[in-house]
């Protein structure tokens, strides 16, 4: 028997369970869940939720869009404000609270994706804690006029592969 069936087999084996079958890729549309329209990549069935959050001393309404696979959350916040001033001001207040939410400290990580045309941004990468167990967050805040996205990766540092980083964050748009 020749070697090549064999050789074709362990190809084929080998690529299918590079096939992470953990990852069900779908676009999702911020424009059927909040106020903020907006499209992404999420790795799984998408949750969504709105809570009031405080941010510059009054209370904004922050939708959350998210999806959780192997210890890894992926989500797209949003909120709307008065002006773009009261927007812009916002970012600095969600990154603080996004550093205090995990006691992180700053890591490097490329973030890939595109700066977006019209927007003020700001990166996050930090490692920190989470119910007592090591959690790595990475994320954009955008503010294009009077809207602000919160785009960001947390959990286990262990199981964020580049891959998934790169299709997540690539992927998003606001509309």
């Amino acid at each position: 028997m020749s070697k090549l069936p064999q050789v074709l087999l362990i190809c084929i084996a080998g690529f299918l369970s590079a096939c992470s079958p953990q990852y069900n890729w779908r676009e999702v549309h911020g424009n059927s869940i909040s106020t903020v329209p907006f499209t992404v990549l999420l790795p799984g069935k998408a949750d969504s939720f709105t809570q009031s959050i405080e941010l510059n001393g009054a209370p904004v309404a922050m939708t959350m869009t998210a999806a959780d696979v192997d210890g890894v959350t992926f989500a797209v916040g949003t909120a709307s404000f008065p002006d773009a001033a009261a927007a812009q001001s916002a970012l600095g207040q969600i990154k603080e609270g996004l550093i205090k939410n995990i006691g992180g400290s700053p890591v490097e990580t490329a973030i890939p994706g595109a700066e977006i045309a019209g927007s003020q941004s700001m990166t996050l990468s930090m490692i920190g804690t989470d119910r007592g167990k090591p959690s790595k967050m990475i994320g954009r805040l955008y503010n294009i006029e009077k809207r602000v996205y919160q785009v960001i990766m947390v959990g286990d540092p262990k199981k964020m592969s580049d891959d998934a980083i790169e299709m997540f964050f690539t992927s998003f748009k606001p509309n």
